[in-house]
């Protein structure tokens, strides 16, 4: 690293709402070899917001696992359960700049806003029936936060948001008609995956993200928060997603490669890393 060139900062971010599987460990360890290579510095991040689904035994197998696995991390583990403040400051200065509106549309479009989503997966282009509105009416306002109130970031319709990724090279995404206003802040009262992923990785000073390919478009969503909050954006680096026999992407309800199960079989970490193709995340440009 030369001494113009900032300090590499990466990190491995697991939800703890099941067992880690073998695909996270791949995307995880790329992470870890790419920060290495660099003389970089690897942080751990506990992404447990989900309140409904992040279960303590779930937290204490994800340790063990990565432990297990061969991962050692320099920094954390961080609990984003704990960084609430943050968000909020984030989300204030969202509110400020005119960037949100809230939205009292179907619940059903912000189900899984907590979730980084997934391909087939993903929040459906908003209608837009809510962007004229700047606040919530005195009635809304005296409701408790469970009054069907989400806010949601404007995108600014017909932009084009470009970035280079480190894998897969030139993306562009464009705005209104790719993906719509989405939601930064839930009804619940917490922030949304693309708010709370951004400020983490602004304040950490990551400067490479490197997560699945599943998440090239939350780029663009994420970029577009980095703009509005003034913050520096990272670069991005999205790995191929790993499939099972049937070309189906590892999630985890895939019990029988989640590395608790591979673990209680006998498998060694050293045999599954030794049978990827370290290759196969490499740049194709």
């Amino acid at each position: 690293m030369s001494q113009s060139e900032p300090e590499y900062r990466g990190r491995i971010a697991p939800s703890p709402t099941g067992y880690l599987h073998l695909g996270h460990a791949r995307t995880f360890w790329i992470a870890q070899e790419r920060a290495k290579e660099r003389g970089g510095t690897l942080i751990l991040r506990n992404e447990d917001l989900d309140r409904d689904r992040c279960k303590p035994e779930f937290v204490s197998a994800m340790t063990e696992d990565l432990q297990w696995f061969g991962f050692q991390w320099d920094e954390g583990p961080f609990a984003q359960s704990e960084r609430m403040p943050l968000y909020r400051e984030a989300f204030e200065k969202l509110k400020r700049g005119g960037h949100l509106f809230p939205c009292t549309c179907s619940r059903k479009d912000v189900q899984r806003a907590l979730q980084a989503p997934h391909q087939g997966d993903e929040e459906p282009i908003y209608t837009g029936t809510c962007r004229g509105r700047t606040q919530i009416s005195g009635s809304e306002r005296g409701q408790p936060v469970r009054a069907n109130i989400n806010w949601r970031f404007h995108v600014p319709d017909g932009q084009t948001i470009h970035f280079v990724d480190g894998h897969y090279g030139e993306q562009r995404f464009l705005a209104g008609k790719h993906f719509g206003d989405f939601v930064v802040w839930r009804q619940d009262d917490l922030p949304a995956y693309q708010l709370a992923v951004v400020v983490d990785d602004a304040a950490m000073r990551i400067t490479e993200v490197v997560r699945g390919a599943d998440l090239l478009l939350s780029t663009a969503r994420q970029i577009l928060l980095y703009r509005a909050l003034g913050l520096p954006s990272p670069t991005f680096y999205h790995c191929p997603l790993m499939t099972d026999e049937a070309g189906v992407r590892l999630a985890k309800r895939h019990d029988a490669l989640s590395l608790q199960t591979l673990r209680q079989y006998g498998v060694v970490p050293e045999a599954l890393r030794a049978n990827w193709d370290r290759d196969h995340c490499a740049p194709t440009r």
